[in-house]
């Protein structure tokens, strides 16, 4: 059974960093994909950024290119998502999210984490 946990949200000033994290069990597929997505209140969840188990090929959206790095650490079974230069609509729920057998589908959610930026 995959579980997936988030940490490492909470509340910085505009311009600041923090970087996510989200440990993954049972992800026993390498050809999994794994993704950030994020819900800010009264928008539908949207993709942030994703990265290959296997070969680390990231993707990201294009408003957070040069400010968001999306890493792994297959030893640690963990995903990272660095977050530099973040300002008040990045504020959101981040969820972490692993594909299923469909790897263009995404079966599998940790329970999010708040981020939350300040003007």
């Amino acid at each position: 059974q995959v579980q997936l946990v988030e940490s490492g949200g909470g509340l910085v000033q505009a311009g600041g960093s923090l970087r996510l994290s989200c440990a993954a069990s049972g992800v026993a597929d390498s050809s999994t994909n794994m993704g950030w997505f994020r819900q800010a209140p009264g928008k539908e969840r949207e993709f942030v950024a994703s990265i290959s188990w296997s070969d680390g090929k990231t993707h990201y959206r294009d408003s957070v290119k040069g400010r968001f790095t999306i890493s792994r650490d297959n030893a640690k079974n963990t995903v990272y998502l660095q977050m530099n230069s973040l300002n008040p609509e990045d504020t959101a729920i981040y969820s972490c999210a692993a594909t299923g057998p469909n790897r263009l589908v995404y079966a599998y959610w940790g329970q999010g984490t708040q981020v939350t930026v300040s003007s």
